[in-house]
């Protein structure tokens, strides 16, 4: 079973996965991306380019396609990619993309999870593993975890909590669906 992991940024929950599982790339959408040097550094294949480097979006996804078809991956998780993956990535790889997201799903969808759920006031939020579909984070639900919010937290806190249970449910939910695949 075959796993790349896309990712936009730090590269935490990629560094999670990649301790836990053989991860085939790392794929992200930013050049400058932290994620690229923590895939050196265990020595994982790394790929990065960005959509203005493409005249359309469609060219951008079949370039991304063509890497998973060559590298033959069955599983994509997606672990804090940014980009809305659309028609042409999800009709070649449908049923065989995840993503994490920092929220109770189907509370508080979207790129700020965390956030709104601070500013909304809830005393507890979550963390969400679910498929990717067509909407933004509206995919099939593959496993959940409540986070408590306390009073005394500040909004660190509960994001370093909300991280802490992202480490936690991730690989469990990969794990679970590596030996169903």
């Amino acid at each position: 079973m075959k796993i790349a992991v896309f990712a936009s940024g730090n590269g935490s929950n990629f560094q999670v996965i990649a301790d836990q599982f053989p991860v085939e790339f790392i794929f992200s959408d930013k050049r400058a991306a932290y994620v690229l040097e923590r895939a050196q550094k265990v020595g994982i294949t790394s790929y990065a380019f960005e959509l203005k480097e493409f005249d359309t979006k469609v060219a951008y996804e079949q370039a991304i396609v063509d890497l998973l078809e060559q590298h033959q991956i069955d599983l994509v998780v997606l672990a804090g990619y940014m980009k809305i993956v659309s028609e042409t990535l999800l009709s070649a790889y449908e049923g065989r993309i995840i993503n994490i997201h920092p929220a109770y799903l189907p509370e508080f969808p979207g790129a700020h999870g965390i956030e709104d759920a601070w500013e909304a006031g809830v005393d507890q939020s979550g963390v969400t593993v679910h498929w990717v579909d067509r909407g933004i984070d509206t995919g099939q639900i593959i496993k959940q975890v409540r986070v408590p919010r306390y009073k005394e937290d500040s909004l660190e806190d509960f994001e370093t909590r909300i991280h802490e249970a992202e480490y936690q449910l991730y690989p469990e939910a990969i794990r679970e669906l590596l030996s169903r695949l």
